[in-house]
């Protein structure tokens, strides 16, 4: 008896249960949102036309100066003039630094001493070697010695004429890195100097664009701080070896203007405009959907969206050439596509 009440409350409890998710489905049902089959879509469209393809690509980079370089003595010792400051426009061959050369000199005029005195003993000898008073030897030892000393002076003379330090090129001094007073060794920076009556724009240009580039080339370069200014520059190298991203230097060469004076470090940019196709049929970039391989389109047809296969050929910043699948005139949907179904009513805004 007991086994036939438990069996009879398990069957109620099974039928309750499925009572109630009946109950709920269809509450649920009632709930879902059922789209308006006449209900249309607000999309926005574009019509398929020939067009002149172009393209316009901005490349950035920065600007270099023509020449800089630090300024290293080949002689040590104290710096007893440094008549620069930063900031200063100095011109070629002018004074940056004076080393003390004191010692070398005390050193020459010993040498030039000994010097007279071995051309003394050359004369004396040269007199007693035709008197047979003394053997040839002594006289091609002083003659030697002659050699020996002007060799030594001419050494010493050089290292007079280094303590001189002077500018290799016009340009401005960049950096001052000692102070009048300072002990520098050979070799040691004391100051850079920066040539910037001409600079050089160095991009960095995508191999796929690399070939419409060519040496002794004229472009257009605009920059940053003068936007209303437009300069002209001539492209000096392109690399021939690219980096890992598959990019190319470029340098473009441009002079500096007194009116809107450019400095290194100002950011440059050049624009390359590249005629891919005339008369082409072309789309919005926006209307092509899915991907390259298989890209489609919604064409809107008598109200509806139809979803069509397309094929793609050259393409911009804003086209794609469409080379089948549609024809010039066509409405194609460049916007709200992700409401759409193949067949969706439509209404242009």
């Amino acid at each position: 008896m007991k086994r036939i009440i438990i069996v009879l409350i398990l069957v109620g409890t099974l039928g309750l249960t499925a009572w109630t998710l009946l109950d709920n489905k269809k509450e649920v049902e009632a709930k879902v949102y059922k789209p308006d089959a006449d209900l249309k879509v607000g999309v926005r469209t574009a019509v398929a036309e020939l067009r002149n393809l172009s393209e316009e690509t901005q490349f950035l980079g920065s600007f270099l100066p023509n020449r800089e370089v630090e300024i290293r003595p080949q002689a040590g010792g104290q710096i007893t003039q440094l008549p620069i400051e930063e900031g200063q426009f100095i011109g070629t061959n002018r004074l940056i630094a004076k080393l003390d050369d004191e010692q070398l000199r005390y050193q020459v005029e010993a040498l030039q001493v000994t010097l007279e005195g071995y051309q003394n003993d050359v004369r004396r000898y040269e007199a007693l070697v035709k008197g047979d008073a003394t053997p040839a030897i002594n006289l091609e030892r002083a003659q030697l010695n002659i050699r020996a000393t002007e060799a030594q002076i001419k050494q010493l003379k050089k290292q007079i004429a280094n303590t001189t330090v002077s500018a290799p090129f016009s340009g401005i001094v960049t950096q001052k890195l000692v102070e009048k007073g300072s002990v520098v060794s050979v070799g040691s920076p004391i100051a850079k100097i920066t040539d910037i009556s001409s600079l050089k724009l160095v991009v960095d240009v995508p191999e796929k664009a690399i070939n419409q580039f060519r040496v002794g080339q004229s472009l257009p370069i605009e920059t940053e701080v003068y936007p209303n200014v437009r300069f002209t520059g001539r492209i000096t190298m392109i690399g021939a070896e690219g980096d890992a991203a598959h990019n190319y230097p470029v340098q473009i060469t441009v002079s500096n203007s007194g009116a809107n004076p450019l400095k290194a470090g100002m950011y440059g940019s050049i624009a390359n405009l590249n005629k891919l196709k005339t008369q082409t049929l072309a789309v919005p970039r926006q209307a092509i959907m899915g991907s390259t391989k298989a890209p489609q389109v919604y064409v809107v047809e008598n109200g509806k969206a139809m979803l069509k296969p397309v094929e793609i050929g050259t393409t911009t910043n804003q086209y794609y050439e469409i080379t089948k699948g549609l024809k010039a005139g066509d409405q194609v949907v460049t916007s709200g596509q992700i409401n759409l179904q193949n067949g969706t009513l439509v209404h242009a805004q």
